[in-house]
């Protein structure tokens, strides 16, 4: 199998390119190319081998719920020419994640479970178990950090800080509720929990907030199985997660968390396969699609004439 480890492409009228853990994104004039590799993160680092047929699963899940609200908001997407590529209108993006939830999970638990009650100006109710569900979903922001890790911050210091202006903030505030609540209610069509999530917005050149970048795929998103959800909760059993939960758990198995002086294991082929397959049944879970892996060219020279066939036309 192939897969896609980099790319090094060379558009008319590009002007810039920046290569992410596993997207590499090129800016033109005004349009923005985004390929999604092959290449796989944990621990924020780079696995030594890609993962055949990833990239074209994230962005194609990216894709179908991004065309499954834009009756929601305005995105920045406007076409998929090749599974692994998003082409769309380039936007200034807002430096704030909005990060919202609807369940006691992941880093909110954690922060819950160390005694905090308030999380980015948000009040917690006194008595939640990991994993409950929230009255209401919250928003919790985040600062999107150039460099270094983001950090928790809330809508108040947001506007004292005017780091965004208040309108766009309320319309970005607006955007993340409903198409959270769409995303729950697509997710539970499917027999899941969309348990939290995090979007990012942009503004297009003509001032309108856009919704920018990927939205609702296990790589920004978590997920529950909704059959046995109150059971576990009752019997305080970890929830079974959708995610890649099991490529981090393989790199524990194998001593490496990320940490100074541990060496990255190199996954056996066997074991890449097992990945690929997972993606796949995630995708197909999540999207109620079949995933067609033989029914597309992954190679460099196919993606890169979908761009340019693309670029042509428009």
């Amino acid at each position: 199998m192939q897969a896609i480890a980099q790319t090094d492409f060379n558009f008319p009228q590009q002007t810039a390119v920046y290569r992410g853990k596993v997207r590499d994104v090129y800016t033109l004039d005004n349009k923005l190319v985004i390929i999604a590799s092959d290449r796989i993160s944990a621990f924020d680092h780079i696995l030594p081998k890609p993962i055949p047929h990833k990239g074209a699963v994230l962005n194609q899940i990216a894709a179908h719920f991004l065309s499954a609200t834009t009756d929601i908001v305005p995105n920045w997407l406007e076409a998929t020419p090749h599974p692994n590529v998003a082409i769309g209108k380039k936007c200034e993006p807002v430096r704030i994640e909005m990060v919202i939830r609807g369940y006691l999970a992941g880093h909110a638990a954690r922060e819950y479970k160390a005694g905090k009650r308030v999380l980015c100006g948000v009040s917690l109710p006194d008595g939640l178990k990991e994993n409950d569900r929230l009255p209401s979903p919250i928003i919790t922001p985040s600062t999107k950090a150039m460099e270094g890790h983001d950090e928790d911050i809330s809508r108040e210091e947001i506007l004292s800080k005017k780091l965004v202006d208040e309108k766009v903030y309320e319309q970005m505030e607006a955007y993340t509720y409903k198409v959270f609540e769409r995303g729950q209610q697509m997710a539970n069509e499917r027999g899941l929990i969309l348990v939290d999530t995090k979007y990012e917005f942009g503004i297009d050149e003509k001032g309108n907030v856009m919704l920018i970048d990927e939205i609702h795929t296990p790589d920004s998103s978590r997920y529950f199985y909704l059959d046995g959800y109150e059971k576990r909760q009752q019997n305080g059993e970890p929830q079974q997660q959708l995610s890649k939960e099991f490529v981090r758990q393989w790199l524990i198995e194998n001593n490496f968390q990320g940490k100074d002086g541990q060496q990255m294991p190199v996954m056996p082929d066997e074991f890449v396969q097992t990945v690929t397959d997972r993606y796949i049944k995630l995708y197909e879970i999540v999207t109620g699609k079949k995933f067609d892996r033989s029914g597309y060219d992954n190679s460099i020279p196919a993606i890169e004439q979908s761009v340019l066939g693309y670029l042509q036309k428009v």
